[in-house]
């Protein structure tokens, strides 16, 4: 099975305006174009498209083939490239629980639609990501879903005397589906090797895609933790696929401001050679809007064509010393700063049409019973605070605990160095611990001083209710770093 390398999501972290774009805010249309412009100008072999949270178009594989049929007669959905769903979790997302249905009754119509363009039985979609999983039963429900209640139906017949579901309108195809369970918070990526061992332990398969999420941990548990947490969930894996048989390709969710995982066109070598075993990274906005087209595309050839090897072992025991510890500090320093965070959120620009805040189907995060925006938006409103997540609960590390994550986590201090070039040193929220602490591990920073002018502009215009032009400075900023949040 040929395995993605890139993925390009719809995670509205981009400051700038793509040019195919009909407004600032993607919406219906645009992310068809964005999805061909993804595939044929960028270089991603694969595009997750996210029913979670938005309205959903179940007919973009009918779409893609009829807007442009050159490009995916020489390009085939399904083999050289990708479309893979992101639904929602009906055990967690009651709100959005029937829309995952609607969503798998639309995969065998999607290979309808291509049969009759290709004029062979490759499916165009195969596989769904499950968010938030946190045990085997979660995934081993949608798995059934589409194998009991889709495709096992077409040979009911509606009388004894009467045609099957499938003579009256057709055969249900593909038979199956592969289910991808996406980890989001700390203590299920702990379990993840364990969950999905236990998914898999009735399934005939080879190949198996488990994806890793970055942005939802760290702004929960705090950067370092986040990291540590990706780590071992990896090293784990690893040692499952060797364990029973099974290729487990991982998948690893990053955008590019440095919190969420750092990955840009100009880190990607970087990255690439700091996780080993990923098979597949995310292409989130920002990376592919933020940065000249050559950068990108260079990007996407490079990690699409790096080896993959094996994840470097992490000793366990101490990085969740050190998590706990620093968890610990972080989400209380988060639910201090949660008032200044939900006030500076509300002026973040929007860059998705998704159905966020508004009554039951808000789509909030919660962090100990505190309500927080989410992960871009949460990030982008510390920015703008002068306040880089980056850096909350970076005085709770001691010399040995910033030793063992330099080992670990190579690329930690350089994620210090850039968040700090836009933090406000003698801001309101630079505690004097924190200060002192970032003193000793980096010296000077390198500040920028135009981010940081704009920044405390943002801060005095929101204090004194002046408010109407926050949103444009936000973006200003934005537009600065190369990512909105």
């Amino acid at each position: 099975m040929k395995i993605p390398h890139c993925m390009s999501t719809q995670h509205p972290d981009n400051a700038s305006t793509p040019f195919f774009a009909s407004s600032s805010v993607l919406a219906g249309e645009d992310e068809i174009r964005e999805a061909y412009y993804a595939f044929s100008h960028l270089g991603c072999d694969e595009q997750m498209w996210d029913v979670e949270g938005k309205e959903i178009d179940t007919y973009v594989v009918k779409k893609l083939l009829t807007y442009y049929p050159e490009y995916f007669h020489e390009n085939v959905l399904g083999e050289d490239l990708r479309i893979t769903l992101r639904v929602p979790n009906p055990t967690v997302e009651k709100a959005e629980a029937k829309i995952l249905l609607e969503t798998l009754e639309s995969i065998p119509r999607s290979y309808d639609a291509a049969r009759l363009f290709y004029a062979n039985d490759v499916p165009p979609i195969f596989e769904v990501i499950l968010p938030m999983t946190t045990s085997a039963r979660c995934i081993d429900r949608v798995y059934h879903y589409y194998a009991d209640h889709i495709i096992g139906r077409q040979n009911t017949r509606f009388c004894d005397d009467d045609v099957t579901i499938a003579e009256w309108i057709g055969e249900f195809l593909p038979s199956r589906i592969q289910v991808i369970p996406l980890f989001e918070d700390v203590q299920s990526m702990l379990n993840a090797d364990r969950i999905v061992e236990d998914y898999l332990s009735d399934k005939d398969v080879e190949d198996q895609r488990v994806f890793l999420a970055r942005s939802d941990t760290a702004m929960n548990f705090g950067l370092v933790s986040a990291a540590l947490a990706n780590k071992i969930a990896l090293m784990n894996l690893d040692r499952l696929a060797e364990r029973i048989g099974v290729r487990i390709h991982p998948i690893l969710g990053m955008g590019s401001a440095p919190f969420r995982g750092g990955l840009s066109p100009r880190t990607a070598e970087r990255v690439g050679r700091e996780y080993p075993s990923v098979v597949t990274f995310t292409i989130q906005s920002a990376f592919k809007f933020d940065y000249p087209v050559d950068e990108v595309r260079a990007a996407c050839e490079h990690l699409k064509s790096r080896v993959i090897g094996h994840a470097a072992p992490i000793d366990v025991e101490r990085a969740q010393s050190i998590m706990e510890r620093y968890s610990k500090v972080y989400r209380r320093s988060i639910a201090e700063l949660a008032p200044h965070i939900n006030r500076m959120a509300k002026h973040v620009p929007a860059r998705r049409a998704r159905k966020l805040h508004v009554g039951l189907f808000g789509y909030a995060r919660e962090l100990d019973g505190i309500t927080l925006p989410r992960a871009i938006s949460f990030t982008c409103s510390l920015y703008a605070l002068g306040l880089p997540p980056e850096l909350i609960a970076f005085d709770a590390l001691s010399d040995d605990d910033l030793s063992f994550i330099h080992d670990a986590y190579p690329s930690f201090r350089a994620k210090i160095e850039e968040a700090l070039k836009f933090a406000d040193l003698e801001g309101p929220l630079m505690t004097d611990s924190l200060r002192e602490a970032l003193g000793r591990f980096v010296g000077e920073p390198q500040t920028h001083e135009e981010h940081l002018s704009v920044v405390r502009r943002i801060r005095n215009d929101l204090e004194s209710g002046n408010t109407q032009q926050i949103g444009n400075h936000i973006l200003s900023t934005a537009l600065m770093r190369r990512f909105l949040g």
